[in-house]
């Protein structure tokens, strides 16, 4: 097994994505480290119960803003690999603009909707009477949460990984860790989402001014492609309900947790979740890396090439999440009790979500191929279905099991399209993105 490894290391070396991979793995690692080293503060500093509206806000942020977007965000990658050759630069500058402002189009849209309901409905269905109104701040906040996630997949869509990762993983808290140590100085704990949602307005800000500067070295050349919204849309919104399924399966435990348990049960389960994240930092990261790369082979028609990527991409994944999982499978108790004693609670539900997470990280790059070889519909499908079974099994499950109930249907509904995708590729492409 050792020298099977050492051969598979020494091959996977000779990749030039390997690289870059590593580079974005390094930077995320210092995200994982500042995300962690911050969870700890904020549960040896708040209550369970302020833990848990925070991360409850956060999910929904994610979910609704995931909308809002319209798959902009990821599908900027897509259009990156379809300008190659081409003036890129000012290419994605056009769209960029666009996107913006299909981006604000759909905060305004979401606002007038949330409007229009029922406060108490709101608060009666979570039987909280708290709800309803940071809610309506998060959705006041959508078009900022929004613009600085699209800024920083278009400084990867430039070629600016290592700005990218910066703000992505290190960048982005610093205004929420501020605000948080601010506000235990202050004996104000009660806004820690508040500040959370400003906290966007302020990366926002920071990345547009980057970006225009950015653009500024652009160059107006009359052979730049250029996509009209039409277009734009008709690539992105597949991506977008694509987006928006993954963070219903990573969000309807959050939101089932809060109605019929507790912040605090919400709280426990966020920090296993956030443990599982490690793993996926790293299927990420190099799903990211080889993102623009699987969109430029596949159209170019280099198909030894893709295969090539995508094997490459695995093999990457395996010999970077295998060790972590036989890490935290080992030592459970040890690592939640660092987050504080009631944590321990979520010991089942992390090693249900270990296990599943490094079964599923062996399907490689699924996560992204569909959506970068223009089979957006397909995984749109796939992933739809997921949702479905994920909420249902949340809905049965959790009322009774709890955060066990909640892991257990991430697991099954994470394995299922990520089986589901890896055989439609197969079929569709002959491309083996399993493990081999």
């Amino acid at each position: 097994m050792v020298k099977k490894l050492r051969n598979l290391l020494l091959k996977t070396r000779q990749n030039p994505l390997v690289q870059q991979s590593l580079v974005t793995l390094v930077l995320r690692i210092f995200g994982v480290i500042t995300l962690f080293g911050f969870t700890v503060f904020l549960t040896k500093t708040y209550s369970p119960e302020i833990v848990g509206q925070y991360d409850f806000v956060r999910s929904f942020l994610l979910v609704v803003g995931s909308i809002c977007l319209l798959g902009c965000d990821q599908s900027i990658l897509y259009f990156k690999g379809r300008l190659s050759g081409s003036n890129s630069l000012e290419g994605i500058k056009k769209i960029y603009f666009k996107m913006v402002g299909l981006l604000l189009l759909m905060s305004v849209l979401f606002l007038f909707i949330f409007l229009a309901i029922d406060n108490e409905f709101v608060n009666h269905y979570f039987d909280d009477p708290t709800v309803y109104g940071i809610l309506l701040k998060s959705i006041m906040t959508l078009f900022f949460y929004g613009l600085s996630t699209l800024n920083t997949e278009v400084f990867r869509a430039l070629d600016h990984f290592h700005v990218a990762e910066l703000f992505r993983n290190i960048i982005k808290y610093i205004p929420l860790i501020l605000g948080a140590i601010l506000l235990s100085y202050f004996d104000s704990e009660v806004y820690l989402a508040v500040v959370f949602l400003i906290g966007f307005v302020f990366l926002s800000i920071i990345t547009t001014g980057l970006l225009l500067f950015y653009f500024s070295k652009a160059k107006v050349e009359k052979e730049t492609l250029n996509f009209t919204y039409k277009e734009i849309v008709a690539k992105s919104y597949p991506i977008a309900i694509s987006g928006m399924a993954m963070f219903l399966l990573m969000s309807f435990d959050i939101f089932f947790l809060k109605k019929y348990w507790d912040n605090a049960t919400v709280a426990y389960y966020s920090v296993a979740v956030k443990l599982m994240t490690i793993l996926t930092v790293i299927i990420l990261s190099v799903n990211i890396t080889v993102s623009a790369k699987i969109s430029e082979s596949f159209f170019s028609k280099r198909k030894e090439d893709l295969a090539k990527t995508v094997r490459h991409a695995s093999r990457l994944i395996f010999l970077m999440t295998f060790p972590l999982t036989v890490l935290i499978f080992i030592a459970p108790v040890h690592l939640l009790s660092f987050f504080g004693k009631g944590y321990v609670n979520a010991k089942e539900a992390l090693l249900i979500l270990i296990v599943g997470q490094g079964i599923c990280s062996a399907f490689g790059t699924a996560t992204v191929y569909l959506n970068m070889t223009g089979r957006q519909h397909i995984f749109q499908i796939i992933l739809i279905v997921a949702v479905f079974i994920n909420c249902i099994l949340n809905r049965v499950l959790i009322p009774e099991y709890g955060m066990t109930g909640a892991a257990i249907a991430f697991v099954i509904s994470s394995f299922f399209w990520n089986s589901i995708s890896a055989l439609v590729i197969y079929r569709k492409d002959k491309v083996n993105v399993f493990l081999h």
